[in-house]
């Protein structure tokens, strides 16, 4: 086992868990709309299921109204069907023949703590994850001097770059977290 290799590789999974919460904060409702917030919907074309963005373009004309403009119009209910059935969104959409438009209402304080909640939530789960991420990092280390690959002091000093890494993991996750929610708050 080679010190440097395994930092390099607790670096990329501490990365990775990173990307992935940005990814799951671009879904969380500010009070404005957001294409990124129909990321997640799956829609049933051409007989089989398709994310949202492959048979349609998604827009924010305004800050409370997504639309949808299909790139087939064949498609229009499908997408409007879609959106209506995915629950955890709980948008009303409404189309024209043309396109599907989307009004959100007005974000209110109890909305606004519950996804401050949510947030708080994905930000516990990203740090279970560095935390796994870290244990693991420790365990190889053990083992290597257990197994006489490194020294103690090798080991230590290890344990201790890892330990950096995660505060400056922990501090970058705290930092989106932070404006997000002063976003999430923002009236």
């Amino acid at each position: 086992m080679n010190p440097s290799q395994l930092i390099t590789e607790t670096k990329t999974k501490l990365e990775r868990a990173k990307a992935h919460f940005q990814d799951e904060l671009t879904k969380l409702r500010t009070g404005r709309a957001h294409p990124s917030m129909l990321d997640g919907v799956m829609v049933e074309a051409y007989g089989q299921p398709m994310p949202l963005k492959a048979v349609g373009s998604v827009l924010a004309p305004e800050p409370q109204l997504l639309q949808i403009t299909p790139f087939d119009i064949d498609n229009l209910q499908a997408i409007a069907n879609a959106i209506r059935d995915d629950r955890s969104l709980g948008l009303t959409p409404t189309d024209d023949g043309r396109v599907v438009r989307i009004s959100l209402p007005p974000m209110t304080s109890e909305n606004r703590e519950a996804m401050v909640k949510v947030l708080h939530q994905k930000v516990e789960d990203c740090l279970v994850t560095a935390r796994q991420v870290r244990h693991e990092a420790f365990r190889k280390g053990e083992q290597a001097e257990k197994d006489k690959q490194i020294g103690k002091d090798e080991r230590l000093h290890f344990e201790k770059q890892i330990d950096e890494l995660m505060a400056k993991h922990k501090a970058e996750i705290e930092t989106l977290a932070q404006s997000k929610e002063q976003e999430i708050r923002t009236i």
